[in-house]
């Protein structure tokens, strides 16, 4: 037993910060969620190796939990009390006789949990190589739980220690250091929601927010080798600053719908209500900032037959003016952890395509983890990450081993 970030469920707590988002606060305080620092015993699952965690990433997801900003309709998809953090760099403390895994190696984390890690006959979509759409997240010999960091029992990264099955762990070559390799997973979910998407040439691409998942979008565009027009909509100066740095061809603060639309080739058309109308805008709209302005805008960014990609995580949208949707024929879709993605005519892992670019372009990936925190300063650590604008944050990460290896927060 060790000292662990522990979330335990708490209906009240919840609901106060849901509140407190909802009367304009835009960053509660870490100490109003039910978490804590406590002793926590992780059980590790037959099969499974134990890991000693070195980084561990602070994910949007685990911001929207302490706001009380995740969809109701998930609440299945969890289990308490758990340990949160699935952005996970760690090294091998014990693994099973022929795993293909020894003691030392260093390694990221794929924490979805499909039917493999709960020690199930594959359904349709683990067995295309798509956890990340298993059909049994509630089921097995794990409690319900998406992924880890989301479940009860075999721990989350906000620990010294936790377990992972084989087949979910990743090496990281010799030449990629932690602060980098613990961007894996969040790469990987930007490539998963650009991959199937990727963009021809001629297309005008807008990537709406300029966070740590839409920095990846632009970093990986350019990687690999789109000449897409990159126009992103950026909410804050050093997010623009990262974005051009990144490769966009524009980064603009706040743009309103004409300014956005200009840049990236299109008309805007007045409207007396509404906000007005584009014509002849993008071809591909990310939304990685989540939430209803972003929907709504990318449904009026795009031209006709364009497409729209939740990367951020959206539930409850509010109002929308859907009449773009079938009026241009827009083709709107989602992407949801990270599985295997086709590109260029190659099946692979996400995580594992994650973690070539990130060891063969660190000039595109070296600044983007800002922050380093022991874990036992916890909630100056989601403090950091939720208020970027006063600490210019983009990925910050917690070190349970209460080093740092990086600038003071």
């Amino acid at each position: 037993m060790s000292d662990a970030l522990v979330y335990r469920r708490s209906v009240p707590r919840y609901l106060l910060a849901r509140a407190l988002g909802r009367l304009g606060v835009r960053h509660p305080p870490a100490s109003l969620a039910p978490l804590r620092m406590e002793p926590f015993t992780a059980r590790c699952p037959p099969g499974w190796t134990g890991l000693r965690t070195r980084l561990c990433g602070i994910c949007g997801s685990d911001l929207q939990l302490l706001r009380g900003a995740e969809s109701f309709l998930m609440e299945p998809y969890a289990s308490f009390p758990f340990v949160p953090g699935h952005e996970i760099v760690a090294d091998v403390a014990d693994a099973p006789a022929g795993c293909g895994w020894t003691a030392g190696d260093r390694v990221v984390v794929e924490p979805v949990l499909g039917c493999v890690p709960r020690g199930l006959a594959p359904c349709p979509a683990c067995a295309r190589g798509e956890p990340n759409l298993c059909a049994n997240f509630t089921r097995g010999n794990l409690a319900p739980g998406l992924s880890l960091g989301y479940t009860a029992g075999p721990g989350g990264g906000m620990a010294a220690g936790c377990h992972a099955h084989p087949a979910q762990l990743v090496r990281v070559p010799d030449g990629l250091d932690d602060r980098r390799a613990v961007l894996a997973d969040s790469l990987a979910c930007a490539l998963q929601a650009l991959l199937p998407n990727f963009p021809a040439d001629d297309a005008p691409v807008i990537v709406f927010g300029a966070g740590v998942l839409g920095q990846h979008v632009v970093r990986a565009l350019r990687a690999l080798g789109s000449g897409a027009r990159v126009v992103v909509a950026a909410r804050h100066p050093f997010q623009r600053d990262a974005a051009l740095a990144g490769g966009a061809d524009a980064a603009l603060l706040s743009p309103g719908r004409r300014e956005l639309a200009e840049a990236a080739g299109g008309r805007f058309l007045a409207t007396t209500l509404g906000g007005g109308q584009v014509e002849g805008g993008a071809g591909l709209f990310l939304d990685c900032a989540g939430g209803g302005d972003a929907l709504q805008e990318g449904l009026v960014q795009l031209r006709p037959r364009g497409t729209l990609v939740l990367v951020a995580t959206t539930g409850d949208a509010g109002p929308l003016d859907l009449s773009p949707l079938w009026f241009r024929e827009l083709r709107v879709t989602g992407s949801s952890l990270c599985g295997t993605t086709e590109f260029r005519g190659t099946r692979e892992r996400t995580t594992a395509r994650a973690v070539r670019l990130l060891a063969d372009r660190p000039d595109l990936w070296r600044d983007l983890v800002t922050h380093v925190v022991p874990l036992r300063d916890y909630v100056r650590a989601f403090r950091t990450a939720s208020d970027k604008a006063r600490y210019r944050s983009f990925k910050v990460a917690v070190d349970p081993r209460d080093g740092t290896d990086g600038p003071p927060s």
